[in-house]
Parts: C-alpha cells; sequence; structure tokens
C-alpha cells in the first residue's frame, strides 16, 4: 500500500499543472507559510520530475523539503516564507522515469527562470544519482544567468534525506 505524505501544517499550496484534461505535467509546486508577508523571502529548489503531489496531498520528497526549509531552523533559510519547486522535467511519473525531451514540457524553461527570478535562494535538490547531464546544465545556465542568488544544492536526493550536511553550498 502506498504511503500518503501531507503538506506540513500551516502551508497554503498552489500548483501549476498542465491545460490538458488529466494532469499530464507539473511547472510549479508552491507552498507559502500562513501570514507570509506580501513579498517573502523564497528559495527554488530544482527536483528531476514530479511525482504525485499536488494542493491536496505531498509526496515524500516534497514534505521532506518543506520540513527542511520551514521546520529545521537552518541558517541557509532563516526567514523564508515560500518554497517554490520546480523540476528538470514537468512530466509527472513515479516509476520508470527516463527522461526525454518530450518530457521536459513545453513551457517548463519559462517556469524555471520564474521561479528563480522570484527567489533569492535556489537550491538544486536532484541528487547525486541523477543522469541527465545535458538537462542539468540547461537548467544551471538558468539559474547563472541571474546574479545575487544563492546557490545551494542536496546531498542527496530529498527522498534519501539525512538532515546530517543535507545542505550544501553549490560550486561552480
Amino acid at each position: 500500500m502506498k504511503q500518503t505524505y501531507l503538506h506540513r501544517p500551516n502551508l497554503r499550496i498552489h500548483a501549476e499543472f498542465s491545460p490538458e484534461g488529466t494532469p499530464i505535467f507539473r511547472y510549479r509546486l508552491e507552498a507559502i507559510k500562513y501570514g507570509a508577508s506580501n513579498n517573502p523571502r523564497t528559495v527554488c529548489a530544482v527536483m528531476q520530475n514530479p511525482s504525485y503531489a499536488s494542493v491536496e496531498i505531498a509526496d515524500k520528497s516534497v514534505q521532506m523539503l518543506e520540513r527542511v526549509v520551514f521546520e529545521k531552523e537552518l541558517p541557509e533559510f532563516n526567514g523564508v516564507e515560500r518554497l517554490i519547486i520546480v523540476n528538470q522535467f514537468a512530466f509527472i511519473q513515479t516509476k520508470d522515469f527516463v527522461g526525454t525531451d518530450a518530457q521536459i514540457g513545453e513551457r517548463n524553461d519559462d517556469a524555471i527562470a520564474r521561479a528563480v527570478d522570484e527567489s533569492e535562494v535556489v537550491l538544486i535538490a536532484w541528487g547525486k544519482g541523477n543522469g541527465f547531464v545535458q538537462r542539468q546544465k540547461r537548467i544551471l545556465e538558468i539559474v547563472l544567468a541571474r546574479e545575487g542568488k544563492s546557490l545551494l544544492k542536496t546531498s542527496k536526493h530529498p527522498s534519501r534525506v539525512t538532515y546530517d550536511s543535507f545542505i550544501q553550498q553549490f560550486r561552480t
């Protein structure tokens, strides 16, 4: 039986899916603390591809990022009230992900650029085992074209988190 993960308490969740009848692509998932300021300090996390997380439910990776950013009191996230999650590939798939060009999603690069523009901190959270090197290069081009961002990475994929040394400086 699949475990159900819920979003952390005291967060408003918004999501941007593809306009087709059945959500095939998720371009953005956003968590905002209740009572956040009008211009909240924001983290943009870039993961590999979306699983089943939506407005109603989280998945293990999303829930873990919500914990790390909002609850663990890490100095890197001091004062953060908003988390935007985007992905290398916007195609929603849980198992046997392939990572084809068609799975990127036609609006995905724009969604990533917009999320980075809205953020002070960018967290590369696709993990070490991610073999999509060309896609990583494209996303890093988008991120590095915007100056003044704090750039961090996770030591592992968020679904395999251990809190010790999980958040690290990203060096290009």
